[in-house]
């Protein structure tokens, strides 16, 4: 049977005049279920407030848009008020309660992405509410309510940043891990930035493609699976498999969401108003292996290994000569048709490019069935 790794939209579950909740569901998004995860969306409107609730599963939550506050209190501990805005990424480990509230004018947008292997259905969070028509609170009277909380003593919630709680940490704002100029940038979440998540026991990541740039095909070296969510913009992706069978090739929309199995390789390539995604990684310290570009593994491999893996014969220059292929004799940081180049959206400083092979002295490029040669 085949994996469907098709990207889908949410669904919305319930919504009211405060606000929405959408979901991913397995039937529609197998994955979810194959991989233990689950996937959701809270939106909310001005003065929009989602009641304090926990659930069956650990999550990372992601501010997609707007600000507000968020309410987080951890097993054993005091509740933690905390100012939240576009870019915050939190990590909710098991047992944490949490509530939501939009003060503003512009809608409060929140992503959960989370393991559910423990959950009571696989690929999908159930929430136990405490208050509301369905809250565990509603069975009790109001004075056992008011004694058991000390709700007459009520005082003003006051929230603190992120510096100050250590609960989240704010993704386009934190130091980068990768910066490429005219390619991308990365920031990694771990338990380096964020120790909470080494409780919820997944990594994750923001990745910003510039107009044209490629992420290149790569892998998670260490079994874990990758979900990834696109905030903005479009692009294209393809996810290679078990040998060697291009299992998704489709074009990526903002609001879809898409699994890629552990071991399988994918690559991105944004369209020209860029791209960007919110991945979480299904280990706390997450390690890729990148097939092409500065680090990939093709560069650590010997002249020889290459030429005898890609059956690169001897004379093959002379024979590219004979041909007509486009031999470029100067540096590639030095090449003069710089517009020939940026028509293959060849990134110069870090060869951000699939099908980029390194041998001898030269770069072989394979692009739509043209073979072309750049010597160093």
């Amino acid at each position: 049977m085949e994996l469907d790794l098709s990207p889908k939209l949410a669904k919305k579950l319930f919504g009211e005049n405060g606000g929405s909740y959408f979901a991913w569901c397995p039937s529609e998004l197998p994955m979810l279920r194959e991989g233990n995860i689950g996937a959701s969306k809270l939106a909310l409107e001005k003065h929009g407030f989602a009641l304090p609730r926990y659930s069956d599963s650990s999550k990372v939550a992601y501010v997609l848009q707007g600000s507000g506050v968020a309410g987080i209190v951890l097993p054993e501990s005091e509740e933690k008020v905390i100012a939240i805005k576009k870019g915050d990424a939190i990590a909710l480990p098991f047992g944490v309660v949490t509530w939501w509230y939009n003060k503003e004018d512009t809608e409060l947008v929140v992503l959960f992405l989370g393991e559910t292997s423990k959950a009571h259905k696989a690929g999908e969070f159930t929430d136990f509410f405490l208050t509301g028509t369905t809250g565990l609170m509603t069975g009790f009277t109001t004075e056992f309510v008011a004694r058991a909380w000390g709700l007459g003593r009520k005082k003003c919630l006051s929230p603190k940043s992120n510096t100050e709680t250590g609960m989240a940490l704010n993704c386009e704002e934190a130091p980068l891990d990768i910066d490429i100029k005219n390619g991308g940038r990365v920031v990694v979440l771990n338990t380096k930035n964020l120790p909470l998540v080494g409780e919820v026991g997944l990594g994750a990541d923001l990745v910003r493609l510039d107009g044209g740039a490629m992420c290149s095909p790569g892998f998670s070296c260490d079994s874990a699976l990758q979900v990834t969510y696109v905030v903005r913009g479009s692009g294209r992706v393809q996810v290679v498999g078990v040998d060697g069978k291009r299992v998704l090739e489709t074009t990526l929309k903002a609001g879809n969401l898409f699994i890629v199995p552990r071991f399988f390789v994918v690559s991105k390539i944004a369209d020209p108003d860029g791209m960007e995604w919110f991945s979480i990684i299904s280990t706390p310290n997450p390690i890729f292996t990148n097939l092409a570009g500065k680090t990939g593994v093709w560069k650590a491999l010997s002249p020889q290994v290459l030429e005898a893996a890609f059956n690169i014969p001897p004379d093959a220059e002379k024979q590219f000569r004979s041909k007509g292929i486009l031999m470029l004799s100067s540096s590639p940081h030095q090449i003069k048709d710089i517009s020939l180049l940026k028509s293959l959206k060849i990134n110069l400083g870090y060869w951000f490019n699939i099908g980029i092979y390194l041998v001898s002295s030269r770069v072989y490029i394979c692009m739509e069935m043209k073979l072309m040669v750049f010597y160093f």
